[in-house]
């Protein structure tokens, strides 16, 4: 596990794996349950359960505040519960942490998981090291360079972390979660600070180990694209609680409406909005000079020809009326009561 006690501080879509989470051949790699933790009168974390299985890439989602990190700290055994169990490969993280952290590397708070005097290669012999890992053991460097050589590291692992860039110092922090052969990785943003080609390559790494390795990533991301690419099935948390648990798809399809977006030109007085905000749902306003922009969210396709005819009951002028298809971002919005919009 890469967590040091003193540390110095063009989208590609990939095939998704189709998990069957009712048809289990083998125990679940992760398994949560009723996972709580409390800070005086305050609920960080509020029953939480749910289990993973291998080779699953798990997403967990929620707003600023709303438990995850807590909920993710609690799984690692980085925070004792107040109540609950957390397993990795079949050991109780809080009972048997040492065990439990053979089977599992995290990255958390992206580069300051690594020492920035060390070099590259030092980093990896540290943190492998540190489950008795063996740097100088032919098949521990042989496994070090295949990783560094598939995170475009491999020519500069003899260079010390801290003359690297930021998107550099994130994938050394990467690397050393993945060092030793784990079953499960924990990594919180780990395409912050990379550039567009860097993350489609990491994307398509973590992808790779899941399918051929069987390794089970639980990862947490502000960026859709990532999350809705890259993960087999999606946590969306919010106050502390499980507010759905399903794969991509499925939690589009279950927001999926007539959403239009409506721009029009000229004056729109203030009964017109008033009257539109009564009898619609929108989504977002917005007002630029004599131009307004809307979304709004129709149950009926139908109703569209009369909500134009709002929209120009006072001479204003339709410059484009579009369809817009619901996202991961939007249901993450719906789920959560849009307090990240």
């Amino acid at each position: 596990m890469s967590t040091p006690a003193a540390p110095n501080a063009a989208r590609e879509t990939p095939v998704p794996r189709t998990v069957d989470h009712d048809e289990r051949t083998v125990p679940p790699v992760i398994e949560v349950s009723t996972l709580t933790k409390r800070y005086g009168d305050v609920t960080a974390v509020d029953d939480v359960s749910f289990s993973v299985e291998q080779g699953t890439i798990l997403g967990v989602l929620g707003p600023n505040g709303a438990g995850k990190t807590t909920m993710l700290k609690a799984m690692l055994g980085l925070l004792v519960p107040s109540d609950g169990t957390v397993r990795v490969c079949g050991i109780d993280v809080h009972a048997h942490p040492a065990r439990a952290y053979r089977r599992l590397g995290a990255t958390l708070e992206g580069a300051r998981n690594v020492y920035w005097r060390l070099t590259v290669r030092e980093n990896l012999a540290f943190f492998g090291g540190l489950a008795g890992e063996n740097a100088s053991d032919p098949a521990v460097r042989a496994r070090h360079d295949t990783l560094l050589d598939q995170l475009g590291l491999l020519d500069r692992a003899d260079d010390v972390v801290n003359e690297l860039s930021r998107g550099m110092k994130q994938k050394v922090a990467l690397a050393c979660a993945l060092a030793r052969d784990v079953d499960v990785a924990f990594l919180d943003e780990p395409t912050l600070g990379l550039d567009v080609e860097s993350s489609v390559d990491l994307r398509r790494e973590l992808r790779r180990l899941a399918d051929d390795r069987g390794l089970t990533v639980v990862l947490t991301s502000h960026d859709m694209s990532v999350v809705e690419d890259l993960c087999d099935r999606v946590l969306v948390v919010n106050h502390g609680r499980l507010v759905a648990d399903d794969d991509v798809t499925s939690l589009v399809e279950l927001f999926r409406t007539s959403a239009v977006r409506v721009v029009v030109d000229g004056p729109l007085s203030a009964a017109t909005e008033r009257t539109i905000q009564s009898d619609y749902t929108v989504e977002s306003w917005e007002t630029d000079g004599d131009r307004t922009r809307v979304l709004v969210a129709l149950e009926d396709a139908n109703d569209l020809p009369a909500l134009a005819a709002r929209f120009v009951a006072d001479g204003g002028r339709l410059v484009s009326v579009n369809t817009v298809e619901p996202d991961l971002t939007e249901a993450f919005l719906q789920l959560t009561g849009g307090e990240d919009r």
